[in-house]
């Protein structure tokens, strides 16, 4: 069985970058860590797209390991749309109108 292809909406991708530079900025490297978390997690989403819940309509939440954001996705067929990476205190509702 295929994994499914990774699409990442313009805004997550801007979501990840803000973080890293914010990262970068309190230790070099660190943003580096953050972004292989997210990759990390984002591959074991793609090898499992049905392994967290669904949050708001159909879309999941999938905390990071060692940092505190979450990536919210939406498991299609044949795809995994990756729509917001934000931080675990922000406020979920900003990024649905990117849904």
């Amino acid at each position: 069985m295929n994994s499914p292809a990774v699409v990442y909406l313009p805004g997550a991708r801007d979501d990840i970058d803000i973080a890293y530079i914010s990262y970068e900025q309190r230790q070099a490297g660190l943003g580096d860590r953050f972004v292989e978390t997210v990759r990390d997690q984002v591959a074991q989403i793609q090898a499992n797209p049905c392994l967290y819940g669904i949050g708001y309509q159909d879309i999941r939440a999938a905390p990071l390991r060692r940092f505190p954001y979450v990536v919210y996705y939406r498991a299609e067929v044949g795809q995994v749309v990756i729509i917001a990476g934000q931080h675990g205190c922000r406020d979920w509702s900003w990024w649905r109108a990117r849904v």
